[in-house]
């Protein structure tokens, strides 16, 4: 039995190779309504299946994008996964999923391994601050994608949260039930300085400034997850405890509920909770904690029309720092603050 040919389904058609291999490449720009029709009615009709990988060769394309996430541990890891995995199916692409585990030799041979495996573009949460590795990319006009983290001293689109209003939000919701004590709880900035650590540790010290607060250097409770718990309950059995406390992820949110839980600590009886980046967990604690929504399916959709974008023109793009804007989710772990004796 012959093969059927591209140039069968363009015969049949009545319409010219060329436009036929516009419509498999989903090039429809200057293609009618009509025409588009009669093509996808020839090829239903022949059963004509395309050469995929031919049709990938001749493109200099492999219809695969790369994605290494800092830690896969993350809520919003998942939820941009799903979202980038989402988007791109919808256009005939697969993703390569990379964890780098926080570890910038591990995300570097990632990146080597998916640059051989001839990925289209790379979406990636940055683990490490060595703008060379990335700057090679850029300098071949590959697309790149920041997710969550910036680089500094490396210029292309990233998208994150807009970290000082999320924290303020978080202030404004303790302040208005009349909390002056209020601590942070989250992982150590660390050797690289991971931007949303950073930003929200610098934004807490800013919110405490402006709010007319007295500035406590042990009212910032930084320590590794594994050192969590001594560290609340070294913070926590200060003359003068907090009321209130800031989780800045959701790893310092479960580990302050397991604290909690393990310590017959009641929320917001004895301290109210705010956490940032809406983990699902956070709902189904009793009582559901109050959270900043960071709208991480939102940001992967985002990051996969740029990156789509940035495949398809090949032409240089202006880079942009993309700011989410965060929400409140409000639950039962805030009360009103103890009057002060």
């Amino acid at each position: 039995m012959k093969k059927l040919t591209i140039e069968d389904v363009a015969q049949k058609a009545g319409v010219s190779k060329s436009t036929v291999s516009q419509f498999l490449n989903k090039r429809y720009k200057y293609m009618s309504e009509a025409t588009r029709k009669r093509i996808a009615e020839v090829i239903d009709e022949l059963n004509y299946q395309p050469n995929g990988l031919a049709r990938s060769l001749k493109r200099n394309r492999t219809n695969t994008v790369g994605v290494i996430v800092a830690d896969i541990n993350y809520s919003l890891s998942i939820q941009c996964i799903r979202a980038i995995e989402n988007e791109l199916q919808l256009s005939g692409n697969q993703l390569i999923i990379c964890n780098a585990d926080e570890n910038p030799e591990k995300e570097a041979k990632y990146i080597e391994t998916l640059m051989a495996r001839q990925v289209d573009g790379l979406v990636v949460f940055p683990t490490g601050d060595d703008p060379s590795l990335y700057d090679r990319l850029l300098e071949k006009n590959y697309p790149l994608v920041f997710l969550d983290r910036l680089v500094d001293g490396v210029a292309t689109q990233s998208l994150l949260l807009d970290n000082e209003l999320a924290v303020k939000t978080a202030f404004k919701e303790f302040i208005r039930h009349g909390h002056e004590r209020i601590a942070l709880l989250t992982l150590p900035a660390g050797r690289y300085a991971i931007t949303p650590r950073k930003e929200r540790i610098s934004s807490y010290k800013k919110a405490v400034e402006e709010a007319g607060q007295e500035w406590r250097e042990d009212y910032v409770c930084s320590a590794s997850r594994e050192n969590m718990a001594g560290a609340l309950e070294q913070l926590l059995s200060l003359p003068q405890p907090p009321t209130a406390l800031l989780a800045a992820n959701d790893i310092a949110l479960a580990e302050m509920l397991k604290f909690a839980n393990t310590h017959s600590l009641s929320i917001p009886r004895d301290l109210s909770v705010i956490g940032i980046d809406d983990a699902e967990f956070a709902t189904i604690y009793n009582p559901a904690i109050t959270t900043i929504r960071q709208p991480a399916y939102e940001m992967g959709m985002e990051a996969s029309k740029i990156i789509l974008s940035g495949i398809e023109d090949t032409g240089s793009t202006v880079p942009i720092t993309y700011r989410f804007t965060p929400s409140l989710q409000p639950g039962d772990s805030v009360q009103q603050a103890p009057i002060s004796k």
